[in-house]
């Protein structure tokens, strides 16, 4: 019987729903070079107690974390999808207006799940539309961060994510796109070394 690992848990913005503070990744390099890999180590996670996943459309192990939930509710460890915690991300190639409501809807239909519980705007920037990884410094275009929040705002009014908020963003960033945020980012995720991440909570607004 395998040892389950028990992670503590933090109040994420207004949505009732807590986030636990361990998460487990399935980055790989190179992108999408381990699905297997990936699935056998989500279940065996999901076993032992993780509820947090981190994923990203980039990182192409969408479709086998939603593999490996659907495997773990077959086979019992949880019972249902509402005790996960699921965070994915958006792409700079898709960080545009119009870009975003169907990046999300991509995100879910390789994870097949109806919603996520975080969505987050990978970096501070932004790809010509449709560009992948690796990229160009010629793909390089500016982020209209005014835009690109009111489509993550409208994937949260959706109920397609419970919680948005971005990574990587530094604090001159924050503040710009919380110039005209309605709904302020509920987290910052940073990335403190090549197998680490940490969720910083931003304070809700009042």
């Amino acid at each position: 019987m395998k040892k389950k690992v028990s992670i503590p848990e933090a109040p994420l913005g207004s949505t009732g729903k807590p986030i636990p503070l361990v998460g487990f990744g399935t980055a790989q390099f190179p992108f999408g070079a381990a699905t297997e890999v990936v699935k056998e180590s989500v279940v065996h996670a999901i076993e032992v107690g993780y509820r947090h996943f981190d994923t990203a459309a980039i990182y192409q192990s969408e479709q086998p974390l939603g593999e490996a939930i659907a495997e773990a509710l077959r086979l019992g460890p949880i019972k249902s999808r509402n005790e996960l915690f699921i965070t994915s991300k958006l792409w700079l190639g898709h960080a545009h207006r119009q870009l975003v409501l169907p990046a999300l809807q991509t995100s879910l239909k390789n994870l097949g799940l109806e919603y996520i519980d975080l969505y987050l705007i990978h970096f501070p920037g932004s790809l010509k539309p449709g560009t992948g990884f690796p990229f160009n410094k010629e793909d390089i275009v500016p982020l209209d961060y005014e835009a690109v929040w009111e489509a993550m705002e409208e994937c949260q009014n959706l109920g397609l994510t419970k919680s948005i908020g971005v990574s990587n963003f530094a604090c001159k960033k924050l503040e710009r796109l919380l110039a005209t945020a309605k709904i302020p980012p509920a987290v910052n995720q940073v990335k403190i070394s090549a197998k680490r991440k940490e969720f910083i909570l931003l304070p809700t607004r009042h």
